[in-house]
């Protein structure tokens, strides 16, 4: 009796870690890998989504973002108190300058005035990071932490960029570029919350 419940509980053991090893492997997209865990402020993040953002035909970048526990809709992102980091590494080069704008032209679109008037200075930042670098070429990545009591980290190529952004509400305007209801791509945002979809008519 006692071997048969030893066989069962052995059983339910390896039953429950097949998802845990599936897990644990790296999501590849476009040919960049995304570790399945990533370490912000302390916190143990997994990562929610990665795919790829398109314009026309041609793949621009990769994002990937990390939460502490899964989010499958924009409200829930937002919502969530804890870490977040969202990954992006560049698939072309583009202009750091056009960049910029594209960014705050996305946190425009995707925000009330009231939202962008308070994360005004984050935008200011972000945008001065990217025209400063000029160009970001393929291969290279930046990283967007927020991280709690401290605020939002920026990172190019592993680089901290400055001082922390200490506006709470600039991290949520930022992820509406790719979450808000005028997303960059709406492919890429269905892939940041884990949700498959075809993608259809652009490759």
């Amino acid at each position: 009796m006692r071997r048969v419940i030893l066989a069962s509980m052995a059983a339910a053991a390896m039953a429950m870690a097949l998802p845990l090893t599936a897990l644990a492997q790296n999501v590849e997209v476009a040919g960049v890998k995304y570790e399945p865990t990533a370490e912000v402020g302390g916190a143990k993040l997994q990562l929610n989504g990665a795919g790829i953002r398109y314009k026309a035909f041609f793949k621009v970048y990769t994002a990937g973002l990390y939460l502490a526990a899964k989010a499958t809709s924009p409200e829930a992102v937002l919502g969530a108190t804890g870490a977040k980091r969202l990954h992006i590494q560049m698939l072309r080069e583009i202009d750091g300058n056009e960049l910029g704008k594209l960014f705050t032209k996305g946190m425009e679109d995707n925000s009330t005035r009231e939202e962008f008037s308070k994360a005004i200075n984050g935008v200011l930042r972000v945008a001065e990071i990217f025209s400063s670098k000029k160009r970001m070429s393929t291969g290279e990545h930046f990283s967007v932490d927020w991280v709690p009591g401290t605020g939002t980290v920026v990172y190019v190529n592993g680089k901290v960029q400055g001082e922390p952004i200490k506006e709470a509400e600039f991290y949520n305007v930022l992820l509406k570029i790719w979450l808000g209801k005028s997303p960059a791509d709406e492919q890429l945002k269905d892939a940041l919350l884990g949700i498959k979809r075809e993608r259809s008519g652009r490759g």
